[in-house]
């Protein structure tokens, strides 16, 4: 990830395209229309020079080699991780671990008042409801957590209208504010847009984030699993299942949905028939998309850090506070310790949650934020710290439970490993701007397209920007002001992002033989990228065994000893028996002869 970054950091003064739109020849003289109706007006393309070159350093061939790597190196990891598993599972005693061996949770056993014959022991067990009463339950609990999901898209919705609302806002107040002209490469109204949507969107995960954790917990004990393991890997698959709609979904729509559906400025697409929809930078929404992986998933990991130290702490001092304890040397060590918090059931759960929301992020994403993986491992030195000291000062120790595995865990991170494979190619191919340079630089700068003998990227800029007529607007969204450089005897045409025909043509605003060309290749890319990528995953799983040979030498050598262990006690009692049974024949043939004497 930092070989990525450095890479893109070193050529992005040095790109052509992003050199493209900060001249002031070419940039500068591009006038680019309107984003939204009536408030908004016509700016310079080179406003967004700044921008560019931040996009150069995330949107460049290295990413693409680091988002193949990447789903390469989670295969590796999960592989590993299962042989990693298998020992301790053979350290621990857990291979042969039964669900019949698992202690009943007492909340279960205390709701037992239907009596049943279990199916493998054969014996007379209780159980809390009928197989009706199971299935009530189940489409309750299931309705409870569809209910919360549709939540969640509400909020998204709701962002999703606050940013084209406040774009409107910034569009008309930014560019008139005196104190911030010399920020205005750097401020621009899109920018502004994302990240105070970014912020927003981020407070309101984190309240839906503790009101549904409360929420999964109340629909599992409703539910009533039989064990521990059944309550906790049906908890995992709700709270999952929640935070990865809560955490991901604004991702999700700034990669794949924003900007995709919003027309040409002549015929602009609504979007609830009132709000006109956003459209991306000229360089793509892959800018926007990393700013918001950095700010939830780095506020995030501050949020989860502060309130893992300053949680317990304060909930002791009120403890001790109560108590009347005013010093720790009042009392014995002991009571000490027992008078901290307890760890509770789910303690090891919410770690669990943690980690696998944060592969998400590393995994899903990497293609648009090469950094997250080192922001991740940073984030985990700091995490170990905090809890080897929380668990050692501020909470009671903890009581051993057994387990055969991380339970639910292990097929969420498979699936979102397989997951990630999808994503990362589409934002290549749909969100950043790499395949439409390739096109450009193999199809369309050299004839019949284009006018240079060689294969260049110069002119790219000009070739990604189709023409609109001004005299086409229509009333409802042509602009109220111009800028003081604009004159309309002049400057009759516009230009916006996008692959159409211009003015004038026999098909005109219709889509160009480039866009057809570069979705074609897009379609193309993905097929291609998952097709290699799965094959290379499925063959390393294929290679690497889930358990290593030394262990499962191990386990054959334990079986080996048992086994023999139990023959030859099978043939001391075999041999006492024998001994026992020649005794009583001889005994009894004694009697019988005498008898018959």
């Amino acid at each position: 990830g930092i070989c990525c970054f450095g890479y893109g950091y070193s050529i992005r003064n040095t790109s052509t395209w992003s050199l493209e739109t900060c001249d002031a020849d070419i940039g500068g003289n591009i006038i680019m229309c309107p984003q939204c109706d009536k408030e908004c007006t016509y700016w310079m393309l080179n406003i967004t020079c700044e921008s560019s070159k931040k996009l150069c350093i995330f949107d460049n061939f290295g990413t693409l080699v680091f988002a193949v790597f990447m789903a390469i190196w989670v295969t590796l990891f999960l592989e590993f991780w299962k042989r990693r598993q298998a020992e301790l599972e053979y350290e621990w005693d857990t291979t042969e671990f039964l669900d019949h061996e698992e202690p009943v949770r007492p909340e279960y056993e205390a709701r037992c008042t239907r009596s049943v014959k279990n199916p493998i022991t054969q014996d007379v067990e209780h159980v809390p409801y009928t197989a009706c009463g199971k299935c009530l339950r189940m489409s309750l609990c299931s309705t409870a957590v569809l209910f919360a999901i549709c939540l969640i898209i509400v909020s998204v919705v709701g962002i999703i209208v606050y940013r084209l609302s406040v774009f409107v806002a910034f569009s008309s107040t930014l560019p008139n504010v005196k104190n911030i002209k010399h920020l205005e490469n750097y401020l621009t109204p899109q920018m502004a847009t994302t990240i105070t949507a970014s912020l927003i969107n981020f407070i309101i995960i984190m309240i839906l984030n503790m009101l549904y954790e409360r929420l999964a917990i109340k629909i599992t004990d409703f539910e009533l699993p039989r064990t521990q393991s059944d309550y906790e890997n049906s908890l995992t698959l709700k709270m999952f299942l929640f935070q990865f709609v809560n955490f991901y979904s604004s991702c999700f729509y700034i990669a794949f949905f924003k900007g995709k559906v919003v027309g040409y400025p002549g015929d602009p697409v609504y979007w609830l028939g009132k709000y006109r929809n956003e459209e991306c930078d000229p360089g793509g929404c892959l800018l926007e998309l990393t700013t918001q992986l950095m700010i939830i998933m780095g506020g995030k990991a501050i949020w989860n850090n502060i309130q893992e130290v300053l949680l317990p702490w304060i909930k002791n001092l009120i403890a001790r506070y109560c108590v009347g304890i005013k010093s720790e040397h009042v009392i014995p060590r002991w009571e000490q310790d027992y008078q901290l918090q307890m760890l509770g059931k789910l303690g090891l759960f919410y770690e669990y949650l943690e980690m696998v929301i944060q592969f998400g992020f590393v995994t899903l994403f990497v293609a648009s934020f090469p950094l997250a993986p080192v922001l991740a491992f940073f984030n985990n030195l700091i995490e170990i710290r905090v809890d080897a000291w929380k668990l050692t000062t501020q909470y009671r120790r903890p009581v051993p439970a057994k387990a055969q595995d991380i339970g639910a865990w292990q097929p969420i991170l498979q699936g979102v490993a397989f997951l990630a494979v999808v994503t990362n190619a589409m934002i290549i191919a749909f969100t950043s701007d790499m395949i439409p340079r390739l096109v450009y630089y193999w199809s369309f700068s050299t004839p019949p397209y284009g006018n240079s003998p060689n294969h260049t990227m110069a002119g790219y800029i000009n070739s990604s920007l189709s023409v609109f007529q001004i005299s086409d607007f229509k009333n409802s969204s042509k602009p109220k002001i111009t800028p003081e450089w604009f004159i309309d005897s002049i400057h009759t045409t516009c230009r916006y992002r996008d692959y159409r025909n211009p003015p004038g043509h026999p098909q005109q605003y219709e889509f160009s033989i480039f866009y057809w060309h570069v979705i074609a290749a897009k379609l193309a890319f993905v097929i291609v990228i998952e097709h290699v990528v799965y094959s290379v995953k499925f063959i390393l799983a294929y290679i690497i065994p889930d358990v290593s040979s030394e262990t499962r030498e191990k386990v054959k050598r334990e079986k080996y000893l048992t086994q023999s262990l139990r023959e030859t006690r099978l043939k001391i009692v075999k041999k006492r028996i024998g001994s026992i049974a020649d005794k009583l024949i001889k005994g009894q043939t004694g009697d019988f002869r005498s008898k018959i004497e």
